[in-house]
C-alpha cells in the first residue's frame, strides 16, 4: 500500500486536529509542516511525529517529496497559500471557508483546472460517512415528505481575535455559519428562490449573529442561525410529514435521532467510529488522486463556488466588507 507524504501549512489548532487524524491513518505519512516560525514548526513536528519542519511555506511547497498539502491558516490567507501550492503543482486540501470570497475561489479553481492540479475544500461534514445515514433516511421516506429544515451553530468566541478581525475575514458566517449553510445544501439542495436575512454586527464591523431564511423552488423552507456571541447551540433538524431527523453537532455529527410525527423518539442511529472526523477528507483526497481526478466528488468545485457566492450575497446585503476586498 502506498503511503502519501502529507504536508501542513500552518501550525495552529486546526492543524493539530488534522495531525491527529494523519497519525491514525495507515495510508498517510506525517511528512512535513511549515509555519512562519521555524521554532513553532519544529515544536509541532516533534509533537505529531512529522519528519520535517520548515520556517517558510515556500520551502514546504518546494519539497519534491510532498504529495498532498493541507492549508490550515486563517480564511484571509487561504487564497494565497492554496495558490502557492497549485503554482508548485502540489495537490491541496484547503480548510473551509475555501477562500474569503467567490472571486478568489473562482480564480483559484480556474488556476488549478488550467494546471491540472488537484484542489478541494476541507469542509469535513461533506465527507462524513454519517451523512449517508441521513441521506438514506430521507431517500427511504423515514420522515415522509421533507418540508422544513433548521440549523444553528452558535458558540461564544469573542476571546478569539480571528473571529472579529475583518483583516482575517472574521465573522460568524465564514467560520460557523458555513456549517448551517452546508447542512441545508446537503439535504435540501441549492434551488433557492427567496432569501431573507438579518445580521447583528460586532463592534469591528463583521457579522456577529446572523439569521438566514431560505425558500426553495419546491416549497421547502430553511431557517439557519449562527453567532459567535451567543450559544453554545450546535444542531440541525429536518422535519417532514411523518416525522423528523435531529442531528447534534453540525460540524461533526455526534448523534442522529429519528422522531415520529408526534415527536416521540423512534430510533437512535449509531454514528460510525472515527479518529476525529478529519480523516475522511484526507481519504477522499487519496481516492481522488489515485483515480487521477482533480477534485473530490464529495465536494466538487461547483459546490464550493455555490456556497462562496451565497455567502458573498449575504455579506453584501449586510454591508460586511473585508479590508482586502
Amino acid at each position: 500500500m502506498k503511503k502519501w507524504n502529507m504536508g501542513i501549512i500552518g501550525a495552529g489548532n486546526i492543524a493539530n486536529a488534522m495531525a491527529e487524524a494523519i497519525n491514525g491513518l495507515e495510508q498517510v505519512n506525517a511528512y512535513a509542516v511549515a509555519s512562519r516560525s521555524l521554532e513553532k514548526a519544529e515544536a509541532f513536528a516533534n509533537k505529531w511525529h512529522f519528519e520535517k519542519a520548515y520556517g517558510s511555506y515556500e520551502e514546504l511547497v518546494s519539497d519534491p517529496e510532498v504529495e498532498l498539502i493541507y492549508v490550515a491558516t486563517p480564511h484571509s490567507h487561504h487564497f494565497a497559500h492554496a495558490k502557492l501550492c497549485v503554482e508548485h503543482g502540489k495537490p491541496v486540501l484547503v480548510e473551509k471557508a475555501f477562500t474569503a470570497n467567490a472571486k478568489q475561489a473562482a480564480e483559484l479553481i480556474g488556476l488549478a483546472e488550467e494546471k491540472k492540479v488537484f484542489l478541494t475544500e476541507a469542509i469535513w461534514t461533506r465527507y462524513l460517512p454519517a451523512a449517508d445515514i441521513i441521506r438514506k433516511l430521507l431517500a427511504d421516506g423515514a420522515i415522509g415528505e421533507p418540508l422544513s429544515l433548521s440549523a444553528e451553530f452558535s458558540i461564544p468566541l469573542t476571546h478569539k481575535q480571528r473571529m472579529y478581525d475583518p483583516a482575517l475575514a472574521g465573522g460568524a458566517l465564514l467560520d460557523l455559519g458555513m456549517y448551517a449553510l452546508t447542512f441545508a445544501s446537503m439535504y435540501f439542495g441549492d434551488d433557492i428562490v427567496k432569501v431573507e436575512s438579518d445580521c447583528e454586527k460586532y463592534e469591528t464591523g463583521v457579522d456577529a449573529t446572523d439569521n438566514i431564511y431560505y425558500t426553495y423552488r419546491d416549497g421547502k423552507k430553511a431557517h439557519l442561525r449562527t453567532s459567535f456571541v451567543t450559544g453554545p447551540v450546535n444542531e440541525g433538524t429536518i422535519s417532514g410529514t411523518a416525522g423528523s431527523i435531529r442531528v447534534e453537532s453540525l460540524n461533526n455529527y455526534s448523534s442522529i435521532q429519528l422522531y415520529d410525527k408526534d415527536g416521540k423518539l423512534r430510533e437512535n442511529l449509531e454514528v460510525p467510529a472515527q479518529i476525529n472526523g478529519y480523516e475522511y477528507e484526507v481519504l477522499a483526497c487519496i481516492r481522488a488522486l489515485e483515480a487521477g481526478k482533480t477534485e473530490c466528488e464529495e465536494m466538487p468545485h461547483a459546490e464550493t463556488l455555490e456556497i462562496m457566492k451565497r455567502m458573498d450575497e449575504l455579506r453584501t446585503v449586510w454591508g460586511v466588507v473585508f479590508p482586502f476586498e
